[in-house]
């Protein structure tokens, strides 16, 4: 009887023992959509140049001339004509006005528009930007942009101390530009293929992709290159397009990156992709410190000497050196031995950026190092 309770014991631990291999995590699956996108569906820049007015004394001064006669022309266009060279008008700033234009906007929406000084003005708050024309790059109108300029930001002065938070030149208008006409979205090709554009191009990705595409649709795809994947309309969707790009923008795929190491010098960051990994190697880290003081020490002669009293300079160096941590990472150890064995010596990231460049040039790091 012991002998089967024994033998059913070890059953459920083995039955037990493959289930949670079994429910092993598996590589992590995103929707199409988020990383490709529909190849000829893109937002589109605009420009323009205005005058904010309305400002307490902080618009642009007399030498900025091209203000001034921005001035005198628009005030032409409302019937006063005056010289450019008699105005002397602080409340003014020329300015630049930027915004993007995204797709399928319709005439009547409205976008939100950066509104930027061109001039010697020291500030926009409070300022109200004139009706402006927004062009594209083909010299076009496409919005026009008007209202109260928020900078998001103050200036306080009292004596010969000052504050200022974020920057008084430049700000923006949410909501402030008008759309007024909108611009053709061509995304089907003839009509009869769309083509995805992958934020990341891969080789593997893009595979991928196209797999998940004709496990769906049957064989309808075609990764022509690492950036592109070329997908033809089934004739069940000649007049849904929209519908088989949404249908095909939901369909999960596991996509595949380069090992790659990122090490921002600036801030001390290090970002490691999880597919770094490393061959058998050795790594001493230590620190040396080299500490130099000072201190003054006065010399006095002896009674009733004819000496003077001299003060000098005593210098001494200590030079400490800790002892190296020597560390053995095994190979293709993971992005998590890695950090983990390098935690373990108390290495800063500063110690990490150069043990991981000596790794590189070492031919043990299998990833490419970019620093930023």
């Amino acid at each position: 009887m012991r002998r089967f309770i024994i033998l059913g014991i070890s059953i459920l631990l083995l039955l037990a023992q493959i289930t949670v291999v079994a429910a092993a995590p598996s590589a992590v699956s995103t929707r199409i959509k988020d990383i490709a996108k529909v190849q000829g569906v893109r937002a589109n820049q605009l420009v323009g140049y205005g005058l904010v007015v309305g400002l307490a004394g902080t618009g642009d001064s007399n030498k900025s001339t091209f203000t001034m006669q921005s001035i005198a022309n628009m005030l032409k266009s409302f019937g006063v004509v005056v010289s450019a060279a008699a105005l002397k008008s602080k409340n003014a700033a020329a300015v630049m006005v930027t915004a993007q234009l995204p797709p399928f906007v319709k005439p009547g929406d409205t976008i939100d528009i950066t509104v930027s000084s061109i001039g010697d003005a020291k500030s926009l708050q409070g300022g109200t930007l004139l009706q402006t024309p927004l062009k594209a790059g083909n010299g076009s109108v496409y919005a026009v942009g008007q209202g109260s300029v928020s900078t998001g930001g103050f200036s306080a002065k009292s004596g010969g101390s000052s504050q200022q938070t974020n920057f008084l030149t430049a700000g923006n208008i949410p909501n402030g530009a008008m759309v007024e006409r909108d611009v053709a979205m061509n995304f089907a090709d003839n009509g009869n293929s769309i083509t995805l554009a992958l934020s990341q191009p891969d080789f593997t990705t893009a595979s991928r992709i196209s797999a998940a595409v004709d496990g769906r649709f049957g064989s309808i795809s075609k990764a022509r290159d690492p950036g592109t994947v070329v997908v033809a309309i089934p004739a069940g969707y000649a007049n849904d397009i929209v519908g088989f790009i949404s249908a095909i923008e939901e369909l999960p795929v596991t996509p595949d990156n380069a090992a790659k190491v990122v090490i921002n010098e600036r801030t001390g960051t290090i970002v490691m992709g999880s597919s770094v990994t490393i061959d058998e190697v050795a790594v001493a880290q230590g620190g040396l410190s080299i500490r130099i003081s000072s201190a003054a020490e006065v010399s006095q002669p002896g009674p009733f000497s004819a000496g003077k009293t001299v003060v000098l300079d005593k210098s001494s160096v200590e030079v400490t050196e800790q002892q190296a941590n020597l560390i053995l990472l095994p190979a293709s150890a993971s992005v998590g031995d890695v950090v983990n064995a390098l935690n373990a010596v108390g290495a800063t990231p500063r110690d990490i950026m150069a043990i991981l460049q000596a790794m590189k040039a070492a031919g043990a790091l299998h990833a490419e190092l970019q620093i930023i």
